[in-house]
């Protein structure tokens, strides 16, 4: 049982993490062999990270109601392949733009769904979901170095052609995805249409799960220079494509490491303040990497996305399942994805771009001030949060 469980779910983040290790370190290497600006290459980055506000919440709710997690993983897996087909033969700034949007939307609403059927998984299982996790990660290690030779040999423009390759694994994997047994709560004869969905609405009136988002939210969301412009930077730097990949592949290696024995740490420190451990983390990396330091630096800078992603990620998923009723667990995974690779990650990309622009590396700063702002509701969270089941009163 935990067998049919655990293989198709971990091979399906091993999949979908292939998507990840190409896109996040290589679409802007892409985008500038195109020949777009910083302006536009990050407005590309940017654009899906808002509209997936509108796309995201209103799929989880649907997935919510009917526990149909495969069917809606596998069409959105057929749409991401069509799209990422279309980008390479896309000419112009608005035609990659709307594509770009469509592709990242298609993956990035594959990725609460996932974790719903991961997280829910593995505690009736009795399992460690950083464990299951963790292949994603290694995943996103091995196609970050892959994918740096594969651009030292063959030039930005093969970066689209990785990222298609992992969208049709992702799509293959979708199919082995089990189905949900579990009876839904909410009969879809009795539920209120889509657009007068109440999930969202009850949890975004808790003033617990207003401070979860922000401080799990705004610490992914500092990542943006990094994502955006962090391979760009170390080339210019003078480090070859292949070092870039490496450096990709040591963090989420320390983020693997953290993954393995995620189970312990939330014991031990509890779901917030694996939070506030990853957005102190983040504030000393982000401004060190404003320094532009040397290799002999990055080295170990690049351990602390353990922590910084890692867990913070970890908290954020366990805090979930701990606070959240069950029959919303979607809706709240969908939110937390808005927030933290939607809204939040969008204006932090945004803000990057504009500083990168002026100052390059010093964009890191304005992270830095993200992850603080994380720090103090991550802190806050800690202090009203008592581990129940949050409660559908209005924030006082």
């Amino acid at each position: 049982m935990r067998r049919e469980f655990v293989l198709p779910v971990a091979l399906f983040y091993g999949a979908l993490f292939v998507v990840y290790g190409m896109y996040v370190p290589f679409m802007p290497v892409w985008l500038d062999w195109k020949g777009l600006t910083a302006g536009e290459i990050s407005a590309v980055i940017a654009a899906p990270l808002f509209l997936r506000a509108l796309v995201t919440p209103v799929v989880a709710v649907a997935v919510d109601r009917g526990r149909a997690y495969r069917r809606y993983l596998i069409l959105l897996g057929w749409a991401a392949l069509v799209f990422v087909l279309v980008l390479p033969l896309s000419h112009g700034f608005w035609l990659i733009l709307l594509f770009a949007v469509l592709l990242v939307i298609c993956n990035s609403t594959s990725m609460p769904l996932i974790d719903t059927i991961a997280v829910q998984g593995t505690r009736a299982r009795g399992l460690d979901y950083g464990r299951l996790r963790l292949w994603g990660s290694l995943s996103f290690v091995a196609a970050s170095f892959v994918g740096g030779i594969a651009i030292s040999v063959f030039g930005g423009g093969a970066g689209i052609w990785l990222i298609a390759f992992g969208c049709a694994l992702t799509l293959a994997a979708a199919y082995a995805v089990p189905a949900s047994n579990r009876s839904n709560e909410l009969s879809r004869e009795t539920a209120p249409p889509l657009w007068k969905a109440v999930e969202p609405r009850e949890l975004l009136a808790c003033r617990e799960f207003q401070l979860f988002l922000i401080a799990a939210g705004f610490v992914q969301a500092a990542h943006a220079t990094f994502f955006t412009f962090g391979t760009l930077l170390w080339q210019k730097q003078g480090l070859s494509g292949a070092w870039c990949g490496t450096l990709w592949a040591i963090g989420v290696f320390a983020e693997v490491l953290l993954f393995s024995f995620s189970g312990r740490l939330v014991t031990k420190f509890g779901a917030t303040r694996l939070i506030a451990i990853g957005a102190v983390a983040s504030i000393a990396r982000w401004l060190a990497l404003a320094a532009e330091p040397n290799l002999a630096v990055l080295v170990p800078l690049q351990l602390l996305h353990g922590v910084t992603y890692g867990a913070s990620h970890i908290g954020a998923m366990h805090f979930i399942h701990d606070a959240v009723p069950h029959e919303k667990s979607a809706s709240a995974q969908a939110l937390y994805a808005t927030v933290s690779a939607g809204v939040a990650m969008g204006v932090a990309t945004l803000i990057a771009g504009y500083v990168y622009a002026w100052g390059g590396a010093l964009s890191y700063v304005a992270m830095a001030v993200i992850a603080a702002l994380s720090l103090a509701a991550a802190l806050q969270l800690i202090q009203v949060w008592n581990g129940a089941v949050l409660t559908e009163r209005p924030a006082t």
